[in-house]
């Protein structure tokens, strides 16, 4: 059964890639600019690019005070959920009013898709740490692999994500996920990684399918493929699929509380051209620990 009292606040539950995180639904389920083939939660019913505050962030907000008031810190707070967040046009505002009433960490798990609109970066300015993703390495792919809204262009989403990158003040750590036979593939990780050079994130993840996929014909690729591909990359590069989690994240998954994850199952439903504005940043990272 559903969690007493709570419809869009779930967990803390374990993240590969966050540790204990206390998700922040922002949109209807799926609501979002992709309808990626590799999608756990299923089909995306309500693909779009109209920004709204699709959930009160008034309510939203309340559940996420009532959670913390158990004493069961997260490591983050994460606003993420069963679409794209960013869509919800409060979350700049949500952002603002949990760092006032916390100092736990916030993120934003983003398919990256309007990180070019200056009112989308100047919503995430407050944030600690944006993970966007970047599955593909061109225009064919990228409509294959993640079937955007047709207004969004590949190669301006690219240069939103990179400029956005330039001005955040905190921690950008891109998540490539990458598809057996399709963009797992020596010839798409290269173009992929020259992205992520332009792109200059403080890390680049690299991601396959680890729970049951929308499409079947998305096929997860192996630890030892994950391996090879990731020397493609000029940077250095992490392997956050299943076969590559730490012993913390173990740790993390041990100490996650049964009804935390049924409530997010109930929740969520069990992100060749040249770039010539997408100059490659050589500064130092920004806010290291």
């Amino acid at each position: 059964m559903k969690e007493p009292g709570f419809r869009y606040v779930y967990g803390p539950v374990p993240s590969r890639r966050l540790g204990r995180s206390l998700g922040l639904d922002l949109v209807p389920f799926k609501t979002c600019t992709f309808d990626c083939v590799y999608c756990q939660l299923g089909r995306t019913t309500n693909k779009t690019l109209e920004r709204m505050e699709y959930i009160p962030i008034k309510e939203v907000l309340a559940e996420m005070e009532k959670k913390l008031a158990d004493g069961n810190a997260p490591d983050y707070i994460s606003l993420a959920g069963s679409g794209e967040p960013t869509l919800n046009a409060g979350i700049g505002d949500l952002i603002l009013k949990i760092k006032a009433l916390t100092d736990i960490p916030v993120a934003v798990l983003t398919n990256g898709s309007l990180l070019g609109k200056s009112e989308v970066q100047d919503a995430l300015m407050a944030a600690d740490l944006v993970l966007p993703s970047l599955d593909a390495g061109d225009e064919p792919l990228f409509r294959y692999v993640n079937r955007p809204h047709g207004d969004i262009s590949f190669e301006r989403m690219v240069e939103g994500i990179a400029s956005f990158t330039k001005r955040f003040p905190g921690e950008v750590w891109l998540e490539v996920l990458l598809l057996a036979g399709v963009t797992g593939l020596p010839s798409e990780v290269k173009k992929i990684a020259a992205l992520t050079d332009c792109i200059g994130p403080r890390r680049v993840q690299l991601n396959t399918v680890s729970r049951p996929p929308v499409e079947e014909f998305a096929l997860p690729l192996s630890t030892d493929q994950m391996l090879a591909l990731k020397d493609f990359f000029p940077r250095e590069v992490e392997i956050i699929s299943h076969g590559e989690r730490s012993g913390a994240q173990v740790s993390a998954f041990s100490e996650a509380r049964e009804a935390d994850i049924l409530a997010a199952v109930l929740i969520r439903g069990c992100g060749k051209r040249s770039w010539p504005s997408c100059q490659r940043s050589d500064q130092a990272p920004r806010n290291v620990d």
